[in-house]
């Protein structure tokens, strides 16, 4: 991928280099092609095998960041499967920043393959309560945690901070073909605001909601794209392809993953984009697009949560 240097921290230049080419793929399915539909998939998966997707792309200015401003440690928070962590974790080994990860729950008695990957990489675990956990999401600049000390960043849940939106505005720079839907699943629907902000005017931005319940994403989607330049793009989140919330699955979605990498030999994650991809199928069939538009459905990697899974 083209590497952007100016004014940028050197050892983010390095990092970034060692990064692969995210590239756009057809999928060619003949009940969609039929349709007279066309859907992509931006191959943003295929950029790093660890610090892949829409986790580079939030981290990447906030990393940057971090840097300029003398940060020796970076605080953060996320679930025991956290993917967001587990790139914050590398990329903190990589760049020489010390990192702190707030995890939701108790310790476990056996470490899954993500916390053991965070011990790997030096991040300092500390599990908090579920009540805590829901007091640290309160904290949405990178110096509100209370008792921080000099040298130590704040980097809300998911990298939810408005420097996110920056590295999200580089994907939609690479999208060279014309398209009239962007498409792509929820967490904390930073990448969507970015997405918000940065897609021309004329194209519907679609987000998918990986949880239960998520009608407040909508406020904190508001929140984050307060403060930009955004073209007032017509979005709009599903929240009904969860699948019974964050994490889980069934029996259906499994299939349709299975076949899906089957066909395509694109590997998925049951997390975010396996439920994006089943959420637009199913809208297709609904009619919901029209013959002649195109929809490009990001690939949001994450695929290292499938040794915690399968």
């Amino acid at each position: 991928m083209e590497v952007r240097v100016a004014k940028m921290n050197q050892q983010l230049i390095e990092l970034e280099r060692t990064l692969g080419k995210s590239t756009l793929e057809l999928i060619k399915e003949p009940f969609i092609l039929d349709r007279g539909i066309e859907l992509y998939l931006k191959r943003d998966d295929l950029l790093h095998p660890i610090i892949s997707g829409n986790k580079w792309r939030k981290l990447k200015y906030i990393l940057d960041d971090t840097l300029s401003c003398g940060t020796h440690t970076i605080i953060s928070m996320g679930g025991a499967y956290s993917n967001h962590l587990h790139a914050l974790a590398y990329a903190g080994k990589m760049l020489g920043i010390k990192t702190v990860g707030m995890i939701r729950g108790e310790p476990p008695p056996h470490f899954n393959e993500t916390l053991k990957d965070l011990q790997k990489w030096d991040m300092q675990l500390i599990f908090v309560s579920r009540s805590e956990y829901r007091q640290l999401r309160e904290y949405k600049q990178y110096d509100a945690l209370p008792q921080l000390k000099s040298g130590e960043y704040w980097l809300p849940e998911g990298g939810a901070m408005e420097l996110a939106l920056q590295g999200v505005a580089e994907l939609v720079e690479e999208i060279n073909i014309e398209y009239d839907y962007l498409c792509v699943p929820c967490g904390t629907a930073t990448t969507l605001a970015g997405l918000i902000c940065a897609a021309p005017q004329d194209k519907k931005i679609l987000g998918f909601s990986a949880l239960k319940g998520a009608g407040f994403l909508i406020e904190d989607i508001n929140h984050l794209i307060k403060h930009s330049a955004c073209h007032n793009n017509e979005w709009f989140v599903h929240l009904h392809y969860h699948f019974g919330g964050f994490a889980k699955r069934n029996a259906e979605l499994l299939k349709f993953i299975g076949q899906f990498e089957n066909k395509h030999l694109i590997p998925l994650e049951p997390i975010y984009t396996g439920k994006m991809l089943y959420g637009i199928y199913d809208l297709i069939r609904q009619d919901y697009f029209k013959a002649g538009q195109q929809i490009i459905a990001v690939h949001t990697g994450g695929l290292q949560g499938n040794r915690n899974t399968n």
